[in-house]
């Protein structure tokens, strides 16, 4: 069993939770319970520690993922979990692409729906 922590500092959190207030596009990630949690800082941090030291065992230790980037961090815990699992290269045959059937008179007809705008 492999158990993660991602560790965000309390500066970064109240950053985070600043950015999410004033763009519009990030708004709907804020909620009530988030706002707690920015109030709650402390209890919230010694809970994590007493669950922490409570749970962690030889067979299931917590790994502290540093989280303050999160692309590193997603990175980083990703690495992990896979130097974590044993793997066992599989041999691969490919398949033979088969050749497509005759149209047959098939005639492929214009769109008569909306077309998303291709932008890119």
């Amino acid at each position: 069993m492999l158990k993660y922590w991602l560790d965000v500092s309390e500066k970064i959190q109240h950053e985070r939770f600043l950015a999410r207030i004033k763009d519009p596009s990030k708004r709907w990630k804020l909620s009530p319970m988030d706002l707690e949690s920015h109030r709650r800082w402390y209890d919230y941090s010694r809970a994590r520690d007493a669950m922490l030291a409570a749970t962690d065992t030889p067979f299931a230790p917590w790994y502290i993922v540093p989280s303050d980037d999160k692309k590193r961090a997603r990175l980083n815990c990703i690495a992990h979990i896979l130097s974590s699992i044993p793997y066992e290269e599989i041999p691969y045959d490919p398949p033979k692409l088969p050749s497509r059937q005759k149209s047959k008179g098939y005639v492929e007809p214009k769109l008569k729906h909306q077309v998303v705008p291709q932008r890119w």
